[in-house]
C-alpha cells in the first residue's frame, strides 16, 4: 500500500516539475512544444486542473480552438470553481465568433470572482459584443433581397484632391507602373486614394465574380507558376516574396492561396496589392479563398477595424461582399489541387462537385466549402475532430483516395504555421505552404513559397525570414476584447 501511495506521490511531483519546463515553453512562444509537455504532466496526474487550462491556453496561442475549447471544459469537470477553466473557455469560443457561448463563461468568472476588475472588465466588453451580435441579427437583410454595394459606388464621381501626389490610374487600365508606385507608397506608409481604391476593389470584384468555384490553370512545358500560402497583412513580407521571386507576370504568374488579411496590421496595403495585380494581369495573379476571407473573421482578427480606420465603413461592405465572389480552388494542369484549408468528410468528393457550389455567400459552418476553408491533415489515418472547432482532421488515406478518384497528383494546401514555411505530408502527397514568416511577431517561424516548373511539376520549395516592419504591432486594428487575450 505504502508503494502505491510513494508511486502516485512520485508522479505528481513529476508531473509538476514538467508543467515547469512547460511554462517555460510556453513563455519561449514554443507553444507545440508546451502541449506536448502539459500532455505529459496530464498523463501523470490527469486530476490537476491547472495542467488542463494551461493546455488550453497553449492550445488558443495556436488556433486549436476547438482543443482549448476540450481542455478546459475538462478543467472545469475537475474543479467547477476553477475560474481559469472558464476564462479559458470564454477565450476560445471568443476567438471561435461564438459570443453568446463566451459571455456564459465570463458571467461565471465574474461570479466565481466577483471583485476582480479584470474579470469585470471582460464581462463587459463580451456584453457589448452580444448586444452588437443581436442588433446586427435583427437588423439584417436576407441575402436575396440585398442589392450589392457596387451599385451605389460610382468612383468616377470622386474627385482626387490638387494636393494629392500619391499613385494614380489614368483612365480604366491598371498599369505596372501604377502598381509599382502603389507598393512604394504603401512601404513608406502613405495611403491610395480612395478614389483608386474603389476602382481596383470594383474591377476586382468583377473578374473574381466571372470566375468558376474551381479554376483550371494551365502552365506550359518549361514555363514555371508560385504558389504561396497565408500572408495575414505582413505587407512588408509580402513586398519581400516578389524580391525573391519578382513580381507577378504573364512570364511569372502566382496563387495566392487564401487568408491574405487578417492578424497583421498591413491588410489594407496587402489586399489591394493583390487586388491591383489581378487587375493588371489577370492570368498572372490568381486568388484563392482562405477562412479569412468572411465578415465574422474580419469583425474580430482586425481586417474590418483597420478597413474603417484606412478607407472608411462603405469598404467593410464592399471587401465582404467581393470576398464571396474568390473562387475555392484551383487545379494546376490537371494534377495538382491547391486550396486553402483541405479535403471532406466523405469520400467520393469530384472536382465537379467542387465546380457546383455555389460560394457567393458567406461560408457555412459545414459541407464542402466549409470543408475546403478549415480542414487539416492529420498522421493518423481516417477522419477526426477539428484542433479549430470547424472542419474536420483528415489522415493519409483520405488524401489518397480523393487523388485516385480524380486522377491528381498532389494536394497544397496552407491554413497552418509550420517551422520552416512548410510541410511535406502523407508520403508526400500532401504539402503545407505557409508564407507568414514569424507569424504575429512571435511564432519565428520562416515563410515559403513553391515554384512548380511544366511539365514534371515537382515542387521546388523555397524558405525565407521576416524582414522588418514599421511599429505597429499586429492585431492593432483588432477589436479591444480580442486583444486582451492576445
Amino acid at each position: 500500500m505504502a508503494t502505491i501511495v510513494e508511486s502516485a506521490n512520485s508522479n505528481i511531483e513529476r508531473a509538476e516539475e514538467i508543467k515547469v519546463s512547460a511554462n517555460e515553453a510556453f513563455k519561449a512562444n514554443k507553444f507545440s512544444q508546451a502541449i506536448d509537455l502539459y500532455s505529459k504532466a496530464i498523463e501523470l496526474n490527469g486530476s490537476n486542473a491547472v495542467y488542463w487550462a494551461n493546455r488550453a491556453f497553449a492550445h488558443t496561442k495556436l488556433e486549436e480552438y476547438g482543443s482549448a475549447v476540450q481542455d478546459a471544459t475538462k478543467a472545469i469537470e475537475i474543479d467547477p470553481r476553477y475560474s481559469k477553466g472558464y476564462y479559458r473557455r470564454g477565450a476560445a469560443y471568443l476567438a471561435m465568433g461564438k459570443f453568446k457561448e463566451a459571455l456564459k463563461d465570463f458571467q461565471q468568472v465574474k461570479k466565481l470572482c466577483p471583485n476582480d476588475p479584470d474579470a469585470a472588465k471582460k464581462l463587459k466588453e463580451c456584453e457589448k459584443a452580444v448586444q452588437k451580435l443581436r442588433f446586427e441579427e435583427a437588423i439584417a437583410v436576407h441575402e436575396s433581397e440585398k442589392r450589392s454595394i457596387a451599385d451605389f459606388i460610382d468612383f468616377h464621381a470622386i474627385e482626387v484632391e490638387s494636393q494629392y501626389t500619391g499613385a494614380r490610374i489614368e483612365g480604366e487600365v491598371v498599369t505596372l507602373e501604377f502598381v509599382k508606385k502603389m507598393m512604394d507608397e504603401f512601404k513608406n506608409q502613405r495611403r491610395l486614394h480612395k478614389r483608386y481604391a474603389y476602382q481596383i476593389v470594383l474591377q476586382a470584384r468583377e473578374m473574381l465574380q466571372a470566375m468558376p468555384s474551381l479554376v483550371d490553370i494551365s502552365v506550359p512545358n518549361g514555363d514555371h507558376f508560385t504558389v504561396c500560402g497565408d500572408v495575414h497583412g505582413q505587407f512588408y513580407d509580402l513586398l519581400n516574396i516578389f524580391e525573391l521571386n519578382g513580381l507577378p507576370s504573364e512570364e511569372n504568374p502566382y496563387l495566392f492561396n487564401g487568408d491574405f488579411v487578417d492578424r497583421g496590421s498591413f491588410s489594407v496595403e496587402v489586399i489591394l496589392t493583390l487586388f491591383a495585380l489581378k487587375c493588371m494581369s489577370p492570368t498572372a495573379m490568381y486568388l484563392s479563398r482562405g477562412n479569412h476571407e468572411s465578415k465574422s473573421m474580419n469583425k474580430i482578427y482586425g481586417f474590418e477595424g483597420e478597413v474603417r480606420s484606412k478607407l472608411g465603413e462603405t469598404f467593410v461592405e464592399l471587401f465582404a461582399e467581393v470576398f464571396c465572389c474568390l473562387p475555392l480552388a484551383h487545379v494546376i494542369n490537371d494534377k495538382i489541387f491547391v486550396v486553402h484549408g483541405g479535403l471532406f468528410s466523405v469520400d467520393g468528393v469530384k472536382l465537379s462537385d467542387i465546380r457546383a457550389i455555389d460560394r457567393l455567400c458567406e461560408p457555412p459552418e459545414e459541407g464542402l466549402m466549409c470543408e475546403l476553408l478549415w480542414s487539416d491533415p492529420q498522421p493518423q489515418r481516417g477522419r477526426g475532430p477539428s484542433k479549430r472547432g470547424v472542419g474536420l482532421s483528415f489522415g493519409e488515406d483520405v488524401t489518397k483516395r480523393f487523388l485516385q478518384e480524380n486522377n491528381l497528383d498532389l494536394v497544397v494546401r496552407s491554413h497552418e504555421v509550420k517551422d520552416e514555411g512548410y510541410e511535406i505530408e502523407h508520403s508526400g502527397k500532401l504539402i503545407t505552404v505557409f508564407s507568414a514568416p514569424n507569424y504575429c511577431d512571435q511564432m519565428g517561424n520562416k515563410g515559403a513559397f513553391i515554384r512548380f516548373t511544366a511539365p514534371d511539376l515537382k515542387p521546388d520549395i523555397v524558405s525565407f525570414s521576416a524582414v522588418p516592419h514599421p511599429d505597429v504591432k499586429p492585431m492593432a486594428y483588432a477589436s479591444n476584447f480580442l486583444q486582451m487575450f492576445s
